[in-house]
């Protein structure tokens, strides 16, 4: 089944535009992927949901009964996430501005069945990555792997039993190294999908536990 592409028609107006992230080429091949995927979870958050594109795309897949969370450190996007979640009748979505999922793993802890992380992955000086509007939706700092690294040690905590972790990546954030990663950290992890789009070559990578008892 083919499910429609939010609407985010707003992303072209005050006070988002030149301040949030626009759904591009990585935006679309994730929802390709998690379209693809048989998801029935109880439980999902969006790290980093900038637009809200992907966070109310996957509401449509997995319906009402699945309880929603996406975060982000940039107050505008937080409240385009709100946006683009009313605008396209998202049941429900508890947005928490923040950085990753600081102050909620307590509460989330072995709970959650699906983690959505389109991070920043451009590759660029460390000392880009310290801010909190639009250039933290794309600085991604050495091989653009800082902000995804400080989030892949959290990922198995947050994970449920039978959960899943999906992550979009690039060529130069060395996706076959991501995998090795986290199989050291328990975590199974497999390229679902890739797409050359531009100079970029993006990679869907998708990650669980019980794979990595096996």
């Amino acid at each position: 089944m083919d499910y429609p592409t939010p609407s985010i028609s707003h992303l072209s107006r005050k006070p988002y535009v030149n301040y949030v992230y626009d759904a591009a080429e990585d935006t679309f091949l994730f929802m390709d992927a998690l379209q693809n995927d048989a998801i029935l979870p109880l439980i999902c958050i969006e790290v980093g949901s900038g637009s809200g594109a992907i966070i109310s795309f996957i509401s449509k897949i997995l319906g009402p009964e699945c309880y929603y969370m996406a975060t982000d450190i940039n107050p505008i996007a937080a409240n385009c996430t709100i946006d683009t979640a009313k605008l396209n009748e998202m049941p429900q979505c508890e947005v928490i501005i923040t950085d990753l999922v600081s102050g909620l793993k307590d509460r989330l802890t072995g709970n959650v069945d699906v983690i959505l992380f389109n991070p920043p992955y451009v590759v660029t000086p460390s000392k880009e990555i310290s801010g909190n509007g639009i250039e933290a939706s794309w600085a991604g700092g050495e091989n653009g792997r800082e902000v995804m690294d400080r989030l892949f040690t959290i990922v198995p905590q947050l994970l449920s039993p039978s959960g899943l972790f999906y992550l979009v990546a690039i060529k130069e954030n060395y996706p076959d190294e991501i995998i090795k990663t986290m199989k050291m950290v328990g975590l199974s992890g497999e390229i679902i999908l890739s797409r050359k789009a531009g100079r970029e070559n993006l990679f869907i990578l998708r990650f669980d536990k019980e794979n990595s008892l096996s």
